[in-house]
């Protein structure tokens, strides 16, 4: 068996469910310390943290990941027991497999070996380790950078281990992110029985139109790397549960994913102009998930793309789809942040899998990205 696979089921075998970590950290920092990592466990909260590094001088690489993973969902719906590494025709079953403990398994040993064959490499290695990206993330990465950022430990270049790849392993890095904004909208009206509309105002009629500019409203244009600024309802809540009751209120839940062509305050300043335009009466709450981070074509970019067509011969596409990551807040701190990962087709998903085919070669594309940065 190889070393990577030997780890990545150690790690699926121990149940940390977000934002518990059940001893997984521990076992990487067991592992790293020999390779003379100075180990620095981090506890915020409930959450399980830990900084490792190797080395004092520039550049800094940095792997970045986490050891939590989301809840398991109906056990009689899995094929195997989720917390029991299995493999089966050629893949590696559990929760985690693919997100992302056979990531941080592949660093590891990437790293193992790496430093085996060069003990006096230039430049350091650092590792960024939370058990809280699938949830809050609130006491995670963002914990830690804050925590580097007033050491004034600059970062030169971080990997996050997220599943990436999509139909074969190495075809998609991410490198960058869309940021995510919520609002929500309470539209007031009047409440009146339903036979005399004169005498009440409908919340629902008079924000229809209002949606439907929202909806067809052209935010940004995108550029290079990202599609158009996004805008979808999510929710609508209005009524009493009568049929003969005009409500006098109705709430609409929307959110925002939005590129680096937009701002914050620009994207709520032109909603809000909207809503002037339409003469409603409304009270409006924001919640901002996360900004956009972005890193252009660049050294870590093309190390990492190098590695896997060496490894692979495939030519790698850069991507910044999908859902939010705590690249956003190692972005804070570091100019090149990247994500590569094993295919992500079964993430969050009854039986999470990885193929094993992919394991090893996963391990030798983060060890060839260290020598292509650090040779």
């Amino acid at each position: 068996m190889s070393k990577t696979l030997a780890l990545a089921e150690e790690l699926i075998s121990l149940s940390s469910v977000t934002p518990i970590d059940n001893g997984c950290q521990q076992h990487l920092m067991d592992l790293l310390a020999p390779l003379g990592f100075e180990c620095e466990p981090i506890m915020s909260g409930s959450v399980t943290n830990f900084w490792a590094r190797r080395g004092s001088t520039a550049p800094l690489l940095v792997f970045a990941g986490h050891t939590d993973v989301v809840p398991t969902g109906p056990l009689d719906q899995w094929h195997s027991d989720p917390f029991v590494p299995t493999r089966r025709d050629g893949k590696l079953y559990g929760r985690g497999a693919a997100d992302m403990k056979t990531s941080i398994a592949a660093m590891v040993i990437a790293v193992e070996e790496f430093v085996a064959a060069h003990p006096d490499h230039a430049g350091s290695i650092g590792f960024l380790i939370t058990s809280d990206e699938e949830g809050p993330a609130t006491d995670g990465t963002v914990v830690v950078c804050r925590m580097l950022e007033q050491r004034g430990i600059h970062l030169d270049y971080c990997l996050v281990g997220e599943p990436t790849s999509t139909a074969r392993l190495g075809d998609t890095i991410k490198n960058g992110r869309r940021g995510t904004m919520s609002g929500k909208l309470t539209v007031k009206g009047i409440q009146g029985h339903i036979a005399y509309p004169q005498l009440a105002r409908n919340p629902i009629h008079q924000v229809a139109p209002t949606l439907a500019q929202l909806a067809a409203e052209q935010w940004d244009s995108g550029n290079e790397y990202y599609l158009p600024t996004s805008w979808q309802v999510s929710n609508i809540h209005g009524g009493t549960g009568a049929s003969n009751v005009i409500p006098g209120e109705v709430v609409i839940d929307f959110n925002f994913r939005f590129s680096t062509a937009s701002t914050v305050e620009g994207l709520q300043q032109r909603l809000c102009a909207i809503l002037d335009a339409h003469g409603l009466e409304y009270g409006l709450k924001w919640t901002v998930g996360g900004l956009p981070f972005l890193t252009p074509r660049g050294a870590l970019s093309d190390a990492l793309s190098n590695a896997i067509r060496a490894e692979t011969d495939i030519v790698t596409e850069l991507s910044t789809t999908g859902g939010t990551s705590d690249g956003r807040f190692i972005a804070r701190i570091c100019s090149q942040v990247v994500e590569f990962g094993p295919p992500n087709a079964s993430i969050h998903k009854i039986d999470e899998h990885v193929d094993i085919a992919c394991i090893d070669p996963l391990k030798n594309i983060y060890r060839r990205t260290i020598e292509n940065l650090l040779l």
